[in-house]
């Protein structure tokens, strides 16, 4: 009989490459641990816990036990309960002090300009009104006069609706109070005359985005949607705009509903999420 000295095709992983592997999957399933932890509000119990990450409570109870010893997690003696450690809260400020609202909405406008085709912009609200902070256009740019370091309406534009409806700060019910005194007889026709300013804060809130047509610039319609922070605070808003004969407006529309999705996008790499309610 001839025995083959061909290698087989059947061998088992080298045990260093087994070893490395077996390394992966045991971070893995610990960032999934940590990660369940901070899903469930920062605080839960071993049930809980096991059943969110789908894994035994043994199992977790050993992942836990070693990041309670990196500081990542911490036991109530009390309830036995497991809440986030001081590590896991220097980690998250770290986070949070990178959270930059202009950077996190780059690839959005950039994303709406070449999908839409139409001219964007993020804004901040300043204390003189919202205030561009990064303009994008397209190949073939609407006219407007409006760039970086331009100051919207509150009251005319989308972009100071979003914020108006969404931001509630005193400064910018002020604001647009001012505006509002201001306003020509022909500019408050065109809002509700019982309650101008309250109304407008309704649609937008109904609507978790502002719409306008010809109000700010002749010829010109615009949507705007809120990019939140961590905190479920608004702290831009992402702007889409174009000629009025061939943009649809609709808060329902194509263009509101992108706006809208790259919006909530920006608002998650900022830390937002949805489980208080509202949706970015």
């Amino acid at each position: 009989m001839t025995l083959s000295t061909e290698p087989s095709h059947t061998s088992l992983p080298a045990p260093a490459a087994r070893e490395r592997r077996q390394r992966v999957q045991s971070a893995e399933t610990g960032m999934a641990v940590l990660k369940g932890l901070a899903h469930l509000g920062g605080r839960s119990s071993l049930t809980a816990l096991s059943t969110h990450v789908a894994e035994s409570p043994a199992k977790v109870h050993r992942y836990l036990a070693s990041l309670m010893e990196e500081g990542l997690v911490l036991q109530d003696a009390a309830s036995q309960h497991y809440y986030l450690g001081t590590e896991a809260i220097q980690i998250g400020l770290a986070a949070m002090r990178q959270a930059d609202p202009i950077r996190a909405a780059e690839p959005c406008l950039i994303r709406l300009r070449e999908s839409l085709e139409v001219t964007c912009f993020v804004a901040v609200m300043g204390n003189k009104g919202p205030t561009i902070v990064r303009f994008e256009e397209p190949g073939l740019p609407v006219t407007v006069n409006v760039r970086a370091g331009s100051v919207m309406s509150m009251l005319w534009s989308a972009t100071g609706r979003a914020f108006l409806g969404l931001l509630d700060e005193s400064r910018v019910l002020a604001l647009a109070e001012q505006e509002l005194a201001q306003a020509t007889d022909d500019m408050r026709a065109t809002l509700d005359a019982a309650d101008p300013i309250g109304q407008l804060r309704r649609d937008v809130q109904k609507a978790h985005c502002a719409s306008v047509k010809d109000t700010y610039l002749r010829g010109i319609s615009a949507v705007a949607a809120p990019v939140y922070d961590y905190a479920g605070r608004v702290c831009a808003v992402l702007t889409a705009l174009g000629a009025t004969g061939g943009f649809d407006p609709s808060i329902d529309g194509p263009i509101a509903t992108a706006v809208r999705e790259e919006a909530r996008a920006a608002s998650a790499i900022l830390g937002y999420g949805e489980k208080g309610g509202r949706g970015a």
